[in-house]
Formats: structure tokens, sequence, C-alpha cells
């Protein structure tokens, strides 16, 4: 219902109330207050109109705002009010007294206040929102009733009122009504004249004090009062004015500080008369910025002295908080000052070095370091290159520093300055230094490494180099991503890796638009940055498992860069201008060719990594992986020994993955167990010990050498001390921990430097002398040394019958389950991706009968391999027709092929001639030939199809010990081309027909039993 005016709604009223009233009763003449003296020495000498800031003001004026009554209407009132009443209006109040008199005024309108309490002689403008209230006021005033009561309302129980907003708490007065907003209320408040009302803008001054005794009425809320007066006072009491003076002291200095101050002095002294005690109070508490609470006890306190003691501490507070507002100020115009101050002094700085030459401007040294960064490649940079960046650079000059443009424009600059334009490496073509560092490195993989020789062969006849796609594809684990690095290092070339794994965007390859916000390039403008040659070998891994999103296809955009014609002009979308590829080595990796797009796979040469067969791995484990991580375990080759069968069956029963990653892990775990076995017992490889051994022993001989030189020592007592010195040495040594080879080494050498040094300073006389001395650092090393040797721990061995401790339980188990196959089960072979297995197909019959032929399968096949199983039933029923025409076993009989293990899964087409083999050992009650193993697509005619994967069909054959193998005559090159150890002591059969395995598998059965 209430709320609070500006103070620029009354300056205008205050300034023209001052000039009604004669200046004798503000100020002037010798009757005038002491209190009032005082105070008038700090007004504002300036004598202009006072502003205005806080939300109370002050005024004497009578009525509704209008003229003042006339002089007559006044002095009648005065004499009406007796002797004392008219000495104290006399003496102290300018406020024009109305008719009836304030006091008379027992029932009036409570107004409800927010935010402060008003005191008596104090303007407060508030609005009024109800307009039943609102009616009221108005009508009142119309009726010379122009009083009502000001009181300050109280907090909502519970709520901290330094967190109510005000929006919040004149919402709470709009619905307030009645005897609720009567509880709300304080009890002591201001009978208050109502001056003015301006639509619902009322403004009040107030009288005097008022307490509420009991409701009138509720709507609007009016309320019975008892006029409240100071409690008698002794106006000569010392203490009293000890305490105005000190308020009065109090205000001085605040009004030092602040003019606002000055200007409330001034008009309140001007409309409200002389100063005595009790209105000295009130205005130190009107003006002051306290708690509304605190501003309540000091309107409701009627005794004096009590009152000026709570103004006097309201007025110390707002004095503390005006220092605090002055040194704030000062803190901050010290810092604009001084901010300010060193940037004119640097703007100036720039101006004299830039006037003496001894600096430029930013866009300047820019463009002179862009310059000086192409300087070296202007040469050998293409001309539409320098065109480009000689446009950039006077865009450069003309931009302003602070524009975006300019940021694009040097980021442009930046990378077009820095990438190798015509520098290139140079490439070493020679084949044996090549052969020599990828043996180094990678042990097998003849089919990389002879394509790389030829690659360098061509270079060294041509005299240069073209760049190629080759595409690396295999299993993990392989060394697809390590041989990258070391034909970079073969060739002499940089080398720059970038995954493709994932990726989704386009412009990881082909770069971003300059007009967006963080635009950068492509991979391969960065990886030119990077290594700062034209011609660096580039390994884009995982090719295979590129994505596609709703950024583009990375696939298609790979296009462009991988194509051999078409790279000599890549277009980067950041740069926009073309690169030329044509000399990059693009090395590609992938793990299955077919997920591979075939417009992107055209345009590589594909190069596949079959795996490592057990003979390489054991190499590889001895040569290179065993190594490394000894050396990175800190463990001495003397220290530990892996026997040649223990790292066998650690890679057939461990680790039978085409790759060696697994096969180094394992490694790795039998080194850590081996270093805690070996610190558990004590022992270091810090090389602390053994040059302690080593100072003990020079230092020993040393003492010796120099106790022989002198002719005049004792020689009895200088062999006591050297003893004693030696076996302190000795223990010494011995408490420090070292291997047998290494302190039998320390003791000898020093010995034979002792021998030297002897024979070099010794005389004939002393040679009798030395001898003993001799005999005694001998004794002394060899105590030393058995001290050590003491201390050296066993040899830790790993071998197959505690390999399991180290590594745990195997992994793989025995592929062969039969020593000799029984009737119905044949060895097939089977590519996995552990690179391959050996596989039975067993047969057996369920049920005999006319007419009950059929076939079930088990084993989690394929739907390809039921297929072949189906073709594999037929076949055979022809087969066996045609052998045993008599025979009517598939006809009458229900059979069930397995193929274990059942719970792997199983499919392909290779398995036919397995099938039919198993087939017929169960019809004809025949079992196979020994160790024999075969693979091949069958058709309905009984021809043997081609199959994939005979390196590792072979690899499995071997590792299962068998001998005989059969293969398609199709397959026939693939077998040649492998090595020589991988097809040692296998017998191969390669056939067109089936009745040629027939022929192998039960022709001459007698035999191979004999």
């Amino acid at each position: 219902m209430l709320k609070v005016l500006s103070s620029s709604f009354f300056q205008g009223r205050l300034q023209s109330l001052s000039t009604r009233f004669p200046a004798a009763l503000g100020h002037g003449g010798e009757g005038r207050s002491p209190l009032l003296r005082v105070l008038g020495s700090l007004r504002n000498p300036s004598g202009g109109s006072p502003v205005f800031g806080r939300r109370v003001f002050f005024c004497s004026e009578p009525g509704d705002g209008s003229d003042p009554p006339p002089a007559e209407d006044a002095s009648a009132a005065a004499a009406e009010g007796g002797g004392a009443e008219e000495a104290e209006s006399k003496a102290s109040s300018a406020i024009i007294p109305t008719n009836p008199r304030p006091e008379d005024y027992l029932t009036v309108i409570a107004l409800p206040l927010p935010h402060r309490p008003l005191f008596p002689g104090f303007y407060m403008p508030i609005y009024v929102k109800d307009p039943k209230l609102l009616a009221a006021l108005v009508e009142n005033r119309k009726r010379s009733v122009a009083y009502a009561g000001a009181f300050l309302l109280k907090d909502e129980p519970g709520a901290d009122p330094t967190l109510v907003s005000g929006s919040e708490t004149e919402k709470n007065i709009y619905d307030l009504k009645g005897k609720e907003l009567f509880k709300r209320l304080h009890e002591v408040g201001t009978l208050a004249q109502i001056t003015s009302i301006q639509g619902d803008q009322v403004v009040l001054i107030g009288h005097r004090r008022l307490r509420i005794t009991e409701m009138v009425d509720e709507d609007p809320l009016t309320v019975k009062v008892d006029h409240l007066k100071e409690k008698p006072y002794n106006k000569d009491d010392d203490v009293i004015k000890a305490t105005s003076f000190e308020v009065i002291s109090t205000l001085r200095d605040v009004l030092k500080t602040s003019s606002l101050w000055r200007d409330h002095v001034q008009t309140y002294t001007q409309h409200i008369g002389d100063f005595n005690y009790p209105r000295l109070a009130d205005f130190g508490a009107a003006i002051s910025g306290a708690n509304k609470l605190l501003c309540q006890q000091v309107l409701e306190e009627l005794d004096v002295y009590k009152r000026l003691k709570l103004t006097l501490e309201l007025v110390k507070k707002e004095m503390e908080i005006s220092k605090i507002q002055e040194s704030i100020a000062k803190a901050i115009e010290e810092k604009i000052s001084g901010e300010q101050r060193r940037y004119l002094l640097n703007e100036q700085l720039k101006a004299i070095k830039k006037e003496l030459g001894l600096e430029t401007d930013d866009k300047t040294a820019l463009s002179a370091k862009f310059r000086e960064r192409l300087e070296p490649n202007r040469e050998r940079c293409p001309p539409h290159v320098l065109q480009v960046i000689d446009e950039e650079l006077t865009k450069l000059q003309l931009l302003e520093a602070s524009s975006s443009e300019f940021n694009v424009t040097r980021n442009y600059l930046d990378w077009l300055t820095s990438l190798p334009w015509g520098n290139y490496s140079a490439e070493n073509f020679d084949v044996d230094h090549a052969q020599k560092i990828l043996d180094e490195d990678h042990y097998g993989l003849s089919d990389v490494k002879e394509r790389i020789l030829e690659f360098i062969a061509v270079g060294k006849l041509r005299g240069t180099s073209q760049g190629k796609i080759i595409c690396l594809s295999g299993p993990p684990g392989v060394g697809k991503t390590s041989i990258g690095r070391s034909i970079a290092r073969a060739l002499n070339r940089k080398f720059y890796r970038f995954s493709v794994g994932g990726l989704a965007d386009v412009a990881e390859i082909k770069g971003h638009r300059r007009t967006y916000i963080g635009a950068m390039p492509g991979k391969m403008v960065q990886c030119l940055k990077n290594v700062g040659t034209a011609n660096p070998l580039v390994l884009i891994d995982e090719i295979d498992k590129l994505g596609r999103g709703h950024a583009g296809d990375p696939a298609s955009a790979l296009l462009e860069l991988l194509d051999p014609e078409q790279n000599a002009n890549f277009l980067d979308h950041y740069l926009d201008v073309p690169i030329d590829l044509s000399k990059v080595l693009f090395v590609c990796t992938a793990n299955v060719i077919e997920m591979i797009p075939n417009p992107l796979l055209d345009r590589m040469e594909v190069i596949a990594l079959a795996g490592y067969i057990t003979d390489e791995k054991m190499h590889i484990a001895r040569d290179y992986l065993e190594k490394s991580t000894r050396e990175a375990c800190g463990i001495k080759p003397d220290q530990v020994q892996v026997t040649d069968a223990a790292l066998l069956a650690l890679i057939e029963n461990y680790c039978r993955e085409a790759g060696v990653r697994n096969l180094q892990k394992q490694i790795e775990k039998i080194y850590r167990k081996i270093a805690l076995q070996l610190v558990r017992r004590g022992v270091t490889n810090e090389s602390s010990s053994d040059i302690s051994i080593q100072q003990a022993a020079v230092q020993i001989s040393g003492d010796r050498s120099k106790e022989s030189g002198d002719i005049m020592g004792d020689e009895q007592a200088g062999r006591n001390m050297q003893d004693s010195a030696s076996c302190e040495k000795a223990n010494e040594i011995a408490s420090k921990e070292a291997d047998e080879s290494s302190a039998q080494k320390l003791a000898v050498e020093p010995l034979a430097e002792t021998d030297q040094m002897e024979t070099n300073t010794s005389t004939d006389n002393s040679s009798s002398s030395e001898q003993p001395a001799i005999l005694e650092d001998n004794k002394v090393l060899d105590s030393v040394s058995g001290a050590a040797a003491s201390e050296v721990v066993e040899k830790v061995v790993v071998d197959v019958s505690n390999l399991a401790d180290f590594v745990g339980k195997p992994v793989f188990h025995a592929e062969r389950i039969y020593d000799q196959t029984p009737i119905g089960v044949v060895m097939g072979l089977a590519w996995t991706a552990m690179g391959g297995s050996t596989l039975y197909i067993e047969t057996t019959q369920v049920e005999q009968g006319e007419g009950k032929g059929a076939l079930h399968l088990t084993g989690q096949l394929g739907d390809v391999m039921k297929e072949s199983a189906q073709i594999a039933h037929t076949v055979a029923r022809a087969i066996l027709l045609e052998k045993e025409p008599e025979n009517q076993f598939f006809a009458n009989s229900r059979l069930h092929l397995h193929v274990p293990a059942g719970a792997t899964p199983k499919d392909g087409p290779s398995a036919g001639c397995t099938m039919i083999t198993s087939m017929l050992s169960l019809a004809m009650n025949k079992p196979v030939k020994k160790d024999l193993a075969m693979t091949g697509e069958v058709t309905l005619t009984g021809r043997i199809l081609p199959i994939g994967g005979v390196k590792e069909k072979t690899i499995a054959a071997r590792r299962s010990e068998v001998k005989t193998i059969i293969f398609p005559s199709a397959n026939r090159r693939d077998f040649d081309e492998l090595a020589a150890n991988v097809k040692e002591g296998l017998e191969v059969h390669f056939v067109d027909d089936y009745n040629q395995i027939f022929e192998l598998s039960f022709g001459s059965h007698q035999e191979s039993q004999e």
C-alpha cells in the first residue's frame, strides 16, 4: 500500500518553503541555541539549493501545502496553549499548528511504513495503493482533519529482514488488512500531517510521538492513540551535555566527508528551528543509514539521555562507514589513475620508439615475420601460392588489429608460410642399408620388406622417387603399424602417423572453411607443417574402421588424398590452394580389407600379412621381445634364464594368435614376477655397490703404495694399520649386495693396478718389505669377494615345469584329440582369427531301418557349412553307390554329424571333402589314414574347389603333428609361396576330384597301418 518517493519530488517544494519563514526563525540573532550555532557553522557555505539522497525530508509547512494561515490565526492558537506551550512554541518550533491542535487527535488512521520510521520534523513520501484508504485520507483532509498515524511495520515472523527485497515487502503490505495489519504494527509511531495528495502519492511530515492503545475500525485501519512526551530532564546536566557535544563532534566529522549531510543540517535548521537535546537525537537517528529496528528504538525511547546514547552509537557507526567508503573510493581512484598513467606511458613509449625506428607496429612486425619465414623457400614455392601470400599480406596491412577479419588473415598467413613448399628431405637409396634396418627392427615380413626394397631400387635408377599407396592387411599384432616407422628410417624420411578409426568428419581430412570460428586445416596440412618436409612417410592407421556421420563420408574424401593421379593437386578447404602430395609415401593398415570401400581399395597396393608361425614367434621372442622387456624391468641377463621349451610352451599354450602382442604381454608378466622374486631375495642392480667396492680396493692399494714409499716407516706398524683398514673396508663392502661376477672382476682389477704401482715405485732395498703387503692385500680382497659372492642369489630359471607359476594355467589345449582317428572321424583344417586350427568331423549312426536315410547336424554351424554338409551327404551316397553298389547304408541309416567344439561358431565351405570322407568312413567301416588332414570345397559332381588361408592351415597342421595334407590343386601356387621352414616335413597332395582323396584316405589303408 505504501511506497517511499524519490527526493527529487520535494526539492522545489522545500526551496519554496524556505522563503516563507523569516530568517530570524531559523538562524541569526543572539538568542540562538548553542547547539544550533555549532551545527549552523557546518552548513554548506555555497548557499545553493540542497541535494537530497535519502528518503526523509524536513519541513514545517502546515495544512495541505497551500499558503500558510494568517498570522492572527497563528497568534490565537499560540494564546490558547497556555504559558508552557507558548514558551515551547516560541523557543523551538516552526511547525504552524492547525485548528484543532495536533494533540487533540486521539483517533487516527494507521499508515504502515515498510522501510523506516518517521521522526518528528521530517518529510516522508509514500504510495497508498488501497483505494478505500486513499479515499478516507482525501475525505479527512477536506474536513481539515489532515492527520494520520505513521507506524513502522514489523518484519514477518521467521523472516530475515536483510534477505527480503523491497518488492516482496510491498507485496506483503498490500495483502495486509484489518487485525492482521494491526498485529504487524509497532506500538510507537508518529503523528503525521498530510501535506499533499497527488494521485496515490501522499506526503507526510512528522509532528509528535504516538502509542497505539486499541483498534477502532478495520477498513481502513483506525486506532486510538496516546500522545507521548519526553521525560523531564535537566538541561544543565553535565552528562547530557557531554553526550550531546560528542554527538555534535561526530556529526562534524561526518559532515566533513559527506556533502549530503551538510544539506540535511542546512534544511533542518531552516525549517524546524533551534536544536534542543531531543531534536538533536531525532536528527542524528533520522539522517543515519542505520537499520530500521535501531531507528525504531530511538523513536520509542522517551528518556532524553538514553535517546542521545542510542543516537551516538548510530552516528559512530555512520562515521565508520564513511571512513570505509572514503578508503574504497581512494583505492579505486588510485587503481584507475595508475592504469591510465601506465597506459599513457606505454602509448608514449610506442610512439617514441616508432619515431626513432626502434620498433614497428604490430601489423608491420607480423608482415615482416611472415616474409622472413617464407624467404628460405621462396624460390621453390609455387607461383600461385606466392601470389596468394602477397595478396593476404597486403590485406593484413589494411585491416584493423581489433577486427575479426584481421585474426582470420593472420592465422591463414601463419599456415601458408609454415608449410614446406618444395622442401624435400634427402632420401637414402642404399638397398643394403635399408635391408639391414628392416631386419633389425622386424623378423619375417618378407613381402613388405621386398616391396620396400623394390621401391628403393626404382628410386635409385630414376634418381628420384614417387609416392606410393601401400596397404598392409592382417590380424592385430603382426607389426603393421610398427613396420611403418622402420620403413621411414630405412628411407631417411620423416614419419607421421594418424588414425582414422571412427573418423566421421570430412573436415578432419579436407579441413574447415576459413569462415568458421576455430577453423583448422586437415590432417595432411598439419602433417606437412609438423614434419617440415614435403615427402614424409604418412601412416594412416585403421583405414578399415572409417566412420560415416552427418558431416560427410571420410572414405570418399580419402579418394583424392590416396589417388596418385589427383594428390599432386590436393586442395584443402582451409588453405584453398593446391598442394603437391605426389612425393608422399602413404602406408595404410587394415585388419579386414573387405571393410574398405572398393573405390578406395582400388587405389591401394595391398600386401597381406598372414601372421607368424611358431618358429618366427620364437625368434621374435628371443631377439626382440625378451631383450626389450628385460631392459625395461631392470634385470640383468645373468640373473634369469627362460628356456626354449618354456618359450615354445608359452607360444603354443598361451599365445596362438597370429600376432605377437599377447606374447609380449605374457613375457612382460613373467619378467615382472621374476623382478619381484629378485627383490624379495635382496638383489639390487644399483651401480652404487659396484662403485663402492672399486673405490675401496683402490683406496687399499693406494694406502699400501704410500706406506711402501716411506723409508723411515715401521714395517710392522704399517702392516697392522693396513690390516685394520682392510678389515673395516671388507666389513663395509660385505654389507652391500652385488653379484658374483662383478665382485670377482672388481677384485682382480685393483690387484693388477697395485702390482703395477709397486713395480714402478719399488727399489731393490724395499722389495722384501713389499711382498708381505701384497699378500695382505690379496687376503683382504679375497675376503671382499667372498662376502659379495655369499650374497649372490641363485639365477631364476623359467622352464616348462614352473611356467604356470608365472602366467597361470594354459589357455589353449592340444587340438589333437585322437592319436589314431576312429571310424567316422576325419581331421579337417580351418582358418581362424588366431591364425588357423585343426578340427574334427565326427559322424555316427543314430538309427537304421529301411527308408530312414537322413542327416542331423550339430556344432553351431553356419548356413554355408550346413549346405556343405547336405552336399557332402549327397556326394557320399553317389560315391558309395559307385564303390560298393550293394551297400545301402545311406538309404537306410539316420546319421548324426557333429563338429566340436560345440561352443565355437563355425562357417565356411572348405569342410566339404572332410565331411564326405567322414561319412564314407562310417559307411565302409574303415578308418582313414593316420596323421591325415584335408580341406577343400566340393561340388555335387565331386570337383574340389580352392580355399583360402593356406598358410594358416598349414601352420595348424604342423602344430598338430600332421604328416599328410590334402589341398585343392588350385592352391598349389599359394603353398609354393610359403617359406621352406613352414613346408618342412609335410607330405602335401593336390587334388582336383574327390576320387583322388578317396584313394589317399582309404586306398592303401593296410600299408599305412603296417
